[in-house]
């Protein structure tokens, strides 16, 4: 069985590939590339310049040059200036904290407007008058 058989996602494959970039997650160093290949899982990308030297466990693959489009990686594998990435899922990082619900404050006895009784009946009685 070949390799592009086991695969659980299929992948797209780009004939003069695409220009990206990566970025080290502390965003000390960033490096050009090419993507060739995509799939839901991964990438496999080739690095313009030398990987010596960096921390290339966990990137940030840049999509556009800004930056504004981009997916968090882990290295699959590594040959010569190829990169294998696989795309991060469901880990929360420093600057996208994980989404909770957000739920009214409770109320309070503080929070509560008094109203006696014969306020009441007057609120409704101009009430009914207006309609």
């Amino acid at each position: 069985m070949s390799i592009s058989n086991r695969r659980s996602h299929p992948r797209v494959v780009f004939e003069r590939g695409i220009k990206t970039y990566i970025m080290g997650i502390d965003g000390t160093w960033r490096r050009d590339c090419i993507m060739h290949d995509v799939s839901e899982s991964g990438s496999k990308l080739t690095v313009e310049g030398s990987l010596e030297g960096l921390v290339i466990k966990e990137f940030l693959l840049l999509l556009t040059s800004t930056g504004k489009a981009y997916r968090r990686c882990e290295t699959a594998w590594i040959n010569g200036n190829q990169i294998g990435a696989r795309f991060v899922f469901g880990r929360a990082t420093e600057k996208t904290p994980p989404r909770r619900k957000i739920s009214p404050p409770p109320q309070s006895a503080k929070d509560t407007i008094q109203i006696s009784e014969p306020e009441v009946r007057r609120i409704k009685e101009n009430a009914s008058s207006d309609s």
